[in-house]
Order: C-alpha cells, then structure tokens, then sequence
C-alpha cells in the first residue's frame, strides 16, 4: 500500500428532500457508486437510481444513515457510509467503502474505513458489519479461498476487496449467491412446476397486492415480516428480531413507491384460519430492466407442502403479465439455504455473484 499523497478530506453529505434539489457532493456521490458498479457489472442492475439514493439517505424512523464523501485535493475519490438500526440491533453499524477505481492502493480506503468505523462506535455501536459482492466468474479456478466462519461457501483473497475485509479485522461469516432469472419464455417452465406441486400446497387461499397491503391482512403481514428478519439463515451475524407493525409496514410501502418501485405480493392463507402464513415479493423499477426478488417465508409450521414454489411461481406468472418490460429477476440466498435455493434452481435461476457479509466485534 503507498503513502496517501494529497489532502483527503472526508465530509458529510447533505441529503436533501426527494424533491430538492441534490447538492453537489450528493451528485458526486452518485456518479460514484455508478461508476464502481460500471466497473464491476457491466451494467446498473444493482444500483440504486439517483430517486432511491435520495430517498435511502434520508433515513427512517427505524434506522438513521450517515453518508460521507471524500476529496483528494479537492477531487472525489471515495465515499463511506454508517447505517445506525434504532428500534433493535442498536448495538450495530452496518458499514461500507467505495474508491474510485484511479485512487485505489493509496490509503484511502484504509482512511474511510477508520472515518466510518470512528462514526460507528462514537453512536455506541460494537458490532460492525458490512458486505462485498462479486461477479461469479471471480470463484472460476480460485484456490485461495477463505471459508465463512459459521455459515457456508467461501470467498477468493485474491479478490482486493475481499483481502481488504479480512485485513481489517473482519471476518466473513456468511455467503451469499445472487441469482438471475431470465423472464422470456418463462411460462411452459412454471407450468411444469406448477403441476408437479405436492396436492398440500391447493389447500392454501392465495392473496395478492400491488404497492399497498389490504387493511386488512396488514397485521398478519406485519407478523410475516417479523419472523421473516431472523427466519432466513443469518450465520454468526449479531442480528435481532425486527418489531414489525402495521405503521412499519406501511411506512415500508410509501419508502418504496417514493423510490420509484411497484411491488407485486403473493401471500397464503392457512385452510383452517385463513391467516396469512406465508408471503414472496417482487420489486421493480419502470424504465429498467431489472426486478428484484425479495423475501420469500413459509412460517416454520407449514413448510414441507410446496407452498413457496407455489408462491413463487404465481408471483412470477403475474409479474410478466404486469411488467413485461422486466427481462430479469435478482435474488439473493444464502450459501447454506439449500431448500430455497433449490426452489431457484428449478424456477431457472444461474448464479450471477456471491456476496460475503463481513463482521467486526469491538467487544
């Protein structure tokens, strides 16, 4: 690592109102963070549009957001951030470093990892967390391999990010694989599926919704969300339970749609109650290319029926109908999810990434 040469001063950036205009360090920023995924994707899949940024940065009753921006002499080279959870997990910081690719091996990765972790732990935080994700081509023929400490998979050291991670004091705990799903001629696929679904799996009433949560499956829903915080694998990862109710849902809602996403939802309902038991979503941004996959959860009592193929592959027939612009679909599984996993694989998901979730305890 050479000697940082320069003055490299790191500041706030002021976030203004989705409607104001954003200011300049705001729109460095921005270029960034499309710059960094340019170089690492190809493309803006990933990236949050300049609307969601706005929106992200603004923070939320449950979780406040610090953005930082770097100048090397003037020059922006670099950005970190603090994310601060304030209902639970209050004794965490989720944490992470961009550099411009001209400016890297000069120490200023090293400067803004001390900067964020120094916001970090000023707000009383002990427990750091982070991730990388890279292109799955990067694990093609790797053999300096670092193993999760407590969930499954393994991340290349030869990767500069990852060796960067590991050299600060962090350690990967879990890894993830991000999945893509082509759309087109998706239809005979789920079909197929659709008919090998175990007779169990009928018995369920399906619900679903666009944006906003029916009033009154907005509790159920909440509960849904709750287990669904520490229902999928988390590893070593010092998360709580998230306390979901029916005003974080719909804040939930009203972030996204400020954002620019529509939401599609499938939900189950249980034979005997009718209550809502299990539930998968899918987001996506018009004028992309791109839908995302988010949480997919049986509550533990009904698995083994099928239920979330069959979520999935209503959720998918009815986002090509509704958006027949979306070519994809994103998703992310942990490494040791075999069962949804496989689900994916049958719907016709390929690896496209693996991302390590990093973690530092300072006590």
């Amino acid at each position: 690592m050479s000697t940082l040469k320069g003055r490299l001063d790191i500041a706030a950036v002021a976030i203004p109102s989705a409607a104001g205009r954003p200011p300049q360090d705001f729109e460095a920023y921005q270029a960034l963070r499309e710059a960094v995924e340019l170089e690492r994707w190809g493309d803006l899949d990933r990236c949050p549009t300049r609307q969601e940024s706005l929106v992200h940065w603004q923070g939320t009753p449950y979780e406040e957001r610090r953005l930082f921006l770097a100048r090397l002499d003037g020059e922006p080279v670099g950005a970190c951030w603090v994310e601060l959870p304030l209902r639970e997990n209050t004794a965490t910081a989720g944490i992470r470093v961009l550099v411009a690719k001209p400016f890297r091996r000069r120490g200023i990765g090293t400067a803004l990892l001390e900067f964020a972790e120094q916001a970090a732990t000023a707000k009383g935080r002990t427990s750091l967390d982070g991730y990388v994700e890279i292109p799955a081509g990067m694990l093609d023929g790797a053999t300096d391999l670092l193993p999760a400490k407590s969930g499954a998979g393994a991340l290349p050291l030869s990767v500069p990010a990852i060796a960067f991670a590991a050299a600060s004091g962090y350690q990967l705990e879990q890894v993830e694989r991000s999945s893509r799903l082509d759309l087109a001629g998706i239809e005979p696929r789920l079909a197929e599926l659709e008919t090998a679904l175990v007779p169990a799996a009928s018995n369920y009433g399906l619900a679903w919704w666009q944006g906003q949560c029916p009033e009154e499956l907005v509790e159920d829903f909440a509960a849904l969300k709750r287990r669904m915080s520490t229902s999928v694998p988390i590893a070593g990862m010092d998360w709580e339970e998230e306390d979901w109710d029916a005003e974080r849902v719909r804040r939930e809602e009203a972030r996204l749609a400020a954002s620019g996403y529509e939401s599609i939802l499938t939900a189950a309902r249980a034979p005997e109650t009718g209550q809502l038991v299990a539930y998968t979503e899918l987001n996506w941004r018009p004028g992309t290319r791109t839908a995302f996959q988010q949480d997919t959860l049986v509550v533990s009592e009904h698995r083994g029926r099928n239920l979330g193929m069959r979520l999935k592959i209503a959720n998918l027939r009815r986002a090509t109908q509704e958006w027949p612009a979306a070519w994809h679909v994103l998703t992310w599984n942990a490494a040791e999810n075999r069962h949804m996993l496989a689900i994916n694989v049958a719907l016709g998901f390929r690896a496209a990434g693996y991302q390590g979730e990093w973690q530092k305890r300072l006590k």
